[in-house]
């Protein structure tokens, strides 16, 4: 039986997703792509610091795009 742990920065970013879908689910959306406040959501902006820490696990660093 394997069993996975989740490190600090897992579990961030889980309960970040958690509350980013509940948000689409009471605007009736299937992506943030396709709402109004995009640009301006402190949630979605919230989620993709946590996707960032998950990925350094909060050593900082800048991503490249």
């Amino acid at each position: 039986m394997s069993e996975q742990v989740l490190d600090e920065w897992q579990i961030g970013l889980k309960q970040k997703r958690t509350e980013l879908e509940l948000c689409q689910r009471d605007k009736d959306l299937t992506s943030c792509l396709k709402c109004e406040k995009l640009l301006v959501c402190e949630l979605r902006d919230a989620y993709i610091k946590a996707v960032y820490d998950s990925m350094s696990k909060g050593k900082g660093g800048g991503f490249e795009f």
